[in-house]
């Protein structure tokens, strides 16, 4: 029960179900207007998400390009070394945990739009949890970097300096699992701009941290992974400061035990997330892998990560409209409106030629099998061919990836989205919310 400040006693339940109303009565008075008008209406919340989104992906990124940056000045068997622990170690490693925590983006997303706040808190605690059980599980890649990549037919001495720059590495793995469900966190209640303020902050003081250890400090390589490692906390001590400290007040209250019951739940639905990006995700180091085979590896090796480093750049902004898709579609789902969700779907894909849209309405397990059989049974036959049979080197893979995987991704995707029922998906989220609302 609560008081209206009248003195009049009101039932909570009662006061949520006239909110939903007044914001379904919102919604449905939106969707009575021209098309043009609704369409800027949308867009300007879908760009809310999406710019800060785009910033701050760029802004940790240009992180990883400067380091590597750095070590190019060093030599080329220091870039490559860099290469393979940034873009292979820890890109598998940042593949998988991404995924995990996007599947705060279903759940934070649709409670934010039910209006369940306080669920919001204890999701991103048991995200925390199941993230850094999933690290300690994802140790032995830093710790064995060197073996598996001589395994793999990588040249020895690349091998042996990777294995040293991924073991350096292992701070930054372990401040992802906190960082990647904070930042979806955030983001599920629009307050993108201050994932995007934190990233500034913190790219600022990477690039200067980092031209000061490398050209005044002498440091060289082992000083560019240290900075690093304390660029990347500072992210998440930024982000953690501002949810526990006051950012927050409506849906982080404070550390509960409820983040401890419902795990099993909570872990198969993050496996499904991560099983739908990391597919994505790895694939593009198995290339790296592959161009490591070639002749003149450090040479192949180091144009390749160039070429990846650049189409990185291009990637944040099919991920930013991935994140703010996401979301869009998730609280309007989580609120009943499918045709909200279904209208911020048709504005998104017409912004953006690649679809974010299976997160927020939780479609993880489709999108995995669509992932495996574009990127693993086409593109990377399709590179291998042309790589090697037609003679065409780190092109031919390249081409392999461009065509077979990610195009043809796309348009199966499109096709999905655009012959969903979403209306029945609404109907399927306000379910979903209740089930995960009960305390386990």
């Amino acid at each position: 029960m609560a008081n209206n400040g009248s003195g009049v006693r009101v039932d909570e339940s009662s006061l949520v179900s006239l909110l939903d109303h007044s914001s379904s009565k919102t919604t449905n008075q939106e969707l009575e207007l021209p098309f043009h008008q609704q369409f800027l209406i949308e867009s300007k919340k879908l760009w809310h998400i999406v710019g800060p989104s785009i910033f701050s992906r760029v802004a940790t990124y240009c992180m990883f390009v400067i380091t590597q940056a750095f070590a190019g000045h060093l030599g080329d068997l220091e870039l490559a070394a860099v290469s393979i622990a940034t873009n292979v170690i820890v890109g598998f490693d940042f593949g998988l945990l991404l995924g995990m925590a996007s599947a705060l983006e279903t759940l934070c997303g649709q409670a934010y739009g039910a209006k369940n706040y306080r669920m919001l808190g204890v999701y991103l605690q048991r995200s925390w949890i199941v993230l850094f059980v999933c690290c300690i599980i994802l140790l032995p890649l830093y710790i064995f970097t060197t073996p598996v990549l001589k395994l793999l037919g990588q040249p020895a001495d690349i091998a042996e300096l990777s294995g040293v720059v991924s073991m350096s590495l292992i701070p930054v793995h372990f401040s992802l699992c906190f960082q990647l469900p904070l930042q979806r966190f955030l983001q599920s209640q629009l307050k993108t701009s201050v994932i995007a303020w934190v990233s500034l902050a913190a790219l600022v003081a990477h690039s200067v941290m980092t031209w000061l250890v490398v050209t005044k400090f002498q440091m060289e390589l082992v000083g560019t992974i240290v900075v690093l490692n304390i660029s990347w906390w500072l992210i998440v001590i930024g982000l953690f400061a501002y949810v526990v400290f006051g950012g927050c007040p409506e849906t982080w209250r404070g550390f509960s035990m409820e983040a401890f019951s419902g795990l099993w739940s909570f872990v198969k639905l993050s496996a499904a997330s991560g099983v739908m990006l990391c597919l994505e995700n790895w694939y593009y180091r198995i290339l790296i892998v592959m161009t490591g085979n070639l002749e003149n590896a450090k040479i192949m090796v180091d144009a390749l990560s160039i070429c990846m480093s650049i189409n990185g750049f291009e990637l944040m902004i099919p991920l930013g409209f991935f994140a703010g898709t996401g979301v869009r579609v998730a609280n309007e789902l989580g609120a009943g409106n499918g045709k909200g969700a279904r209208f911020a779907t048709i504005v998104s894909v017409t912004t953006s030629t690649i679809i974010g849209v299976a997160v927020g309405s939780g479609w993880q397990s489709y999108v995995a099998y669509i992932n495996l059989g574009c990127y693993y049974l086409i593109g990377l036959p399709m590179g291998f061919v042309m790589g090697w049979v037609f003679q065409l080197g780190v092109m031919g893979i390249w081409a392999g990836m461009i065509l077979g995987g990610t195009a043809f991704q796309t348009l199966v995707l499109a096709i999905i989205t655009s012959r969903c029922n979403w209306e029945l998906e609404a109907q399927k989220a306000s379910k979903h919310v209740k089930k995960w609302a009960v305390v386990h």
